[in-house]
């Protein structure tokens, strides 16, 4: 018996909720349609839950419990990423990239990592759904900056205790036409 075949025989024999059986049934581009439509559902509530917060106390308000929020889940989402790759923390700049590649919203947005070495390596946010709708609508970026400067320390310092976070833009900053925030990520060999 295969690998493959033997984690579906154990799955299978413990106790699965049927949303789940399910899952076993669907061919690969069916898969792929759920976990793109699981990742656009996500994004929305977060929206709309921002929203919520901003129409109950305010923008200030709404970005601080946004921030708050990113600080904690950031870090759980690095861990299953790392889990599900089988990567160990203290994994350096290149571990960083990968797991980068796997975040819910990497499924979403345009990203790209530029200037990769095994000490330094810039990410760049190309194209991001939110920063996108707002710019159909003829509104100013979201600035999402503060929370950024959480998001991705944390992410990476989970990967890596290693690694420091600098913000190169984000908005409100000014950004080029061809990326709305881009981060530089390097390691250190003080942790």
């Amino acid at each position: 018996m295969n690998e493959t075949a033997a984690k579906r025989e154990d799955l299978e024999s413990a106790s699965l909720d049927e949303g789940v059986r399910l899952l076993y049934e669907l061919d690969r581009e069916e898969l792929i349609r759920i976990i793109l439509d699981d990742a656009k559902n996500w994004l929305a509530h977060d929206g709309l839950w921002f929203q919520a917060v901003e129409q109950e106390r305010g923008m200030d308000a709404a970005i601080e419990a946004d921030r708050k929020a990113w600080e904690t889940f950031t870090q759980v989402e690095a861990k299953r990423i790392m889990k599900r790759l089988g990567l160990e923390p203290g994994g350096g700049i290149p571990a960083l990239v990968t797991c980068l590649k796997h975040r819910m919203y990497a499924r979403l947005n345009k990203q790209r990592c530029i200037e990769v070495t095994d000490t330094r390596a810039v990410f760049q946010m190309v194209d991001c759904r939110v920063q996108a709708a707002r710019k159909r609508k003829n509104l100013p970026d979201f600035p999402c900056k503060p929370v950024g400067e959480v998001e991705y320390a944390n992410f990476a310092k989970t990967v890596d205790p290693r690694i420091s976070t600098r913000c190169l833009c984000c908005p409100p900053d000014e950004h080029p036409e061809e990326y709305y925030c881009a981060w530089e990520f390097t390691l250190s060999e003080e942790g």
